[in-house]
């Protein structure tokens, strides 16, 4: 079950703010909250629940444990343990195919390897689960002691599968006593629908010109077809994952949930290092408090400590090399960024930072999206004119139909369409009536546009 589908739209998400919200008691709003995040993940993975249970299971005990030991080399043997445990956890069903097919290749072995169907959203739930024993182990969160509010922050169904990461400091209090405002509860729905019109008209229709474009024999193509598919894929990922974001931060309102935001408009970025305070927020905070500064920050090995957290980085994301590369490609741009090029990073205009900051980040897309080396060669050979053809009639064609597309893709990457919103809300007379009339107009596009379109999963489904 995705949020971008009719089964979810229509039935499952207002079944359960029905029922969530027949009574005030909080025990009752977490339990509701926990049936329905079970049920959720169980729809497309049913065996796969238990995992998450046992591993959540895992996070609660170790809180309880570390708060109940003095002794700090007994708290510290619980925090390895649980370390283990999750991570050890993560690596079995994420990475063993990995590390197998890559032992055999390197020693000449043939050991056969089934490997295991990918949960949803393990990587963020094992990172939601390590924060809080972290935190607890650093004294910095008060043990959980009721189990159901530990697994209703670990399974919380809007934002389970595909984050932002939520620290268990971030909604300590909120997890023991919340309440929907009509406020907050207005403002979830708007920006609910603005991450259901960033799926459902901006990712979708970008991603099914980018799968044309560079899903065929790049080496047969021109130059303008992987340009052009590699920008589509660009804007998808953004629209995709921003999106569900989106989704995420408003239907938290709906339960009385306050979610960090998760972007921050990166695109208009004038260097790297400002694109990734902008993009996946919550993982790049992640990896700062929970890697980069404990390795030693600025202070100490900064070089060293930057490509260990861009390689976690980047195997995070998949159990695939081209990962790997795409995150040591970061990490070697953010050191040069910071060691060489940062004051002359500042004296350039900004239109020249933005330019060279979407060219590096369209190139890493590229990095990103081909998991197969011979493919990703392909298409650089072909981008930088190896096929000797700049453009070919199905470019051409798929570029002037979509001219309008690309230009909406680029307009709504900026804050341009939140400042005519706000501009709209504030006039007078007919500014009460905007919010209202655009839920129903994005309500309506959305639904009309999902009847006629086939599964689409989000992106990040698959990390």
């Amino acid at each position: 079950m995705v949020f971008s589908s009719l089964l979810f739209l229509g039935i499952f998400l207002p079944t359960v703010l029905i029922f969530y919200n027949l009574s005030k008691n909080i025990t009752y709003k977490n339990v509701i909250l926990v049936i329905a995040s079970l049920v959720f993940y169980a729809w497309g993975e049913p065996r796969l629940v238990l995992l998450l249970v046992a591993t959540a299971f895992v996070g609660y005990i170790s809180g309880l444990m570390i708060d109940s030991f003095g002794d700090k080399g007994k708290k510290r043997a619980v925090l390895i343990a649980a370390l283990v445990i999750c991570l050890g956890s993560l690596g079995l069903f994420k990475y063993s195919g990995f590390f197998v097919t890559n032992i055999n290749f390197l020693f000449g072995t043939d050991f056969s390897f089934r490997g295991f169907a990918l949960p949803l959203g393990i990587s963020f739930y094992t990172f939601q689960i390590l924060s809080y024993v972290i935190d607890m182990y650093r004294g910095e969160v008060h043990v959980q002691k009721s189990f159901l509010k530990f697994l209703a922050y670990v399974s919380m169904f809007p934002q389970l599968v595909a984050g932002p990461i939520v620290r268990y400091i971030d909604i300590e209090k909120q997890i023991e006593k919340r309440t929907v405002t009509a406020e907050n509860f207005s403002y979830g729905v708007i920006r609910f629908c603005q991450g259901l019109l960033k799926k459902v008209v901006l990712a979708n229709s970008a991603g099914q010109i980018a799968d044309k474009l560079l899903g065929g024999n790049l080496l047969e193509a021109s130059a303008l077809t992987a340009w052009l598919g590699i920008i589509m894929y660009t804007f998808q990922i953004y629209f995709d994952f921003s999106g569900y974001s989106d989704l995420a931060i408003g239907m938290g309102k709906f339960f009385g949930f306050d979610f960090m935001e998760n972007f921050n408009y990166p695109y208009i970025s004038t260097s790297i290092t400002e694109f990734w305070r902008r993009w996946h927020i919550s993982l790049s905070t992640f990896f700062r408090d929970y890697v980069y500064i404990p390795l030693g920050g600025n202070r100490r090995h900064q070089v060293f400590n930057i490509f260990v957290v861009w390689m976690l980085t980047g195997f995070w994301h998949g159990a695939s090399w081209n990962f790997v590369l795409w995150g040591l490609f970061y990490g070697a741009l953010l050191i040069i960024e910071k060691k060489a090029f940062k004051g002359f990073l500042l004296k350039l205009p900004k239109v020249a930072g933005h330019i060279y900051t979407m060219i590096i980040v369209i190139i890493g897309w590229a990095l990103f999206y081909f998991t197969d080396f011979a493919k990703l060669k392909n298409f650089f050979v072909c981008a930088f004119g190896g096929t000797g053809v700049f453009a070919d009639y199905i470019a051409l064609s798929t570029l002037f139909s979509s001219v309008i597309l690309l230009v909406f893709l680029c307009v709504c990457s900026t804050p341009f369409i939140k400042f005519i919103y706000k501009k709209l809300v504030n006039i007078k007379g007919i500014g009460a009536l905007i919010p209202a009339a655009s839920v129903i107009f994005a309500m309506a596009l959305c639904f009309a546009l999902l009847v006629g379109q086939s599964y689409n999963a989000f992106l990040y489904f698959r990390f």
